[in-house]
């Protein structure tokens, strides 16, 4: 967590994380080089580096991509989704060098200026073959400036939590937009087969594991349903289902609550982190405070209110252990409002 948008300084984790991303990309390139040596002993440099960074910043893209659902399905990837954001802004890099080579490649060197000749160059929609497709790869470049640009936590609190994400959701769109690229670009050429099979089973895979990741959260986000002891409060869960530390997460009222125990006690708060909509109910309590997985961010369990000198704050409720249950009342009080810990006895 930073304060007042200072920069916050590269811990080990970040370091290492860091390291082996510039080795993961120097790698991949020194092996497409070499392979493109191998079997396009004519191409130049240039072209060389377009088709390297162009792959390696869509594979990249597919690794963000999978990373979210891969952390519902499985604990294990979480260290991964930290320091996604060095993912994007490198993936960004990576394809704004392939755009700027591909710009002066095909482009600089006409009477058109260059931007208008990637809109206006290219065939028409009529049929597959002369599909304008450079223009399908011209778009997502502008949404990828945009995450990248928006990428510090300034952003994320100056637009809201809410009006960020829905920025960041744009990511979806420009990988279908990318896959129309790939698919009338590059899969139209000679040794398009590969690519088109391989951006094929890219999508599937992406598919596959949100879908998976959603599979896994309905079953355990089912609505609890409303009883009338005590008046107007819902029965959760066992007092047993909830370890130690850890929280279970419920569903009620349209909206999802981790219930928390720590030291004999429960506390209830809303599941979504206010930093990124992170999944606070995934996380554990940590010297007293409950600790998103995503980024660190913490909240006090019975005020749903984060340690000073920070200022973000989520929604409490009441809750209750009567023979052994917990009951929630359904009913959120206003961010950062006490509510007393129900004791565990």
């Amino acid at each position: 967590m930073s304060v007042g948008y200072q920069a916050v300084g590269w811990s080990r984790q970040k370091r290492i994380y860091d390291a082996v991303l510039a080795t993961g990309v120097g790698a991949y390139f020194a092996v497409f080089a070499g392979v493109s040596a191998g079997l396009h002993p004519e191409a130049t440099v240039e072209t060389v580096i377009i088709r390297a960074t162009a792959t390696a910043a869509f594979v990249l893209l597919h690794v963000i991509l999978a990373l979210g659902p891969l952390c519902r399905i499985d604990a294990r990837f979480l260290p991964l989704l930290y320091n996604r954001r060095h993912l994007g802004v490198t993936m960004f890099f990576l394809a704004l060098v392939h755009g700027g080579f591909s710009l002066f490649q095909f482009h600089a060197l006409g009477v058109l200026d260059p931007f208008v000749s990637v809109l206006v160059s290219d065939g028409s929609f009529a049929q597959v073959a002369t599909m304008p497709f450079q223009i399908f790869g011209f778009a997502p470049l502008g949404v990828f400036f945009l995450m990248a640009a928006t990428s510090h936590d300034f952003w994320l609190a100056n637009l809201s939590a809410p009006t960020w994400k829905a920025l960041h959701m744009l990511v979806y769109v420009a990988y279908g937009l990318l896959v129309a690229h790939v698919a009338f670009g590059a899969g139209q050429t000679r040794d398009g087969g590969f690519l088109l099979w391989m951006t094929a089973l890219g999508a599937v895979t992406l598919v596959t594991l949100h879908l998976l990741a959603a599979t896994k959260e309905n079953a355990a986000d089912l609505e609890l349903p409303a009883t009338a002891v005590p008046p107007g409060w819902v029965d959760a869960c066992a007092l047993v289902e909830i370890a130690e530390n850890r929280a279970k997460v419920v569903r009620c009222t349209g909206e999802r609550v981790a219930i928390f125990r720590y030291d004999g006690k429960l506390s209830a708060v809303s599941s979504v982190c206010q930093h990124q909509n992170g999944p606070l109910g995934e996380g554990r309590v940590i010297d007293g405070c409950i600790t998103c997985p995503w980024h660190g961010y913490q909240y006090r369990p019975e005020t749903g209110a984060s340690p000073a000198p920070f200022a973000e704050k989520v929604p409490t409720f009441e809750v209750a252990v009567r023979d052994g249950r917990v009951w929630l009342n359904p009913r959120p009080k206003a961010a950062g409002t006490r509510v007393e810990p129900a004791k565990i006895t």
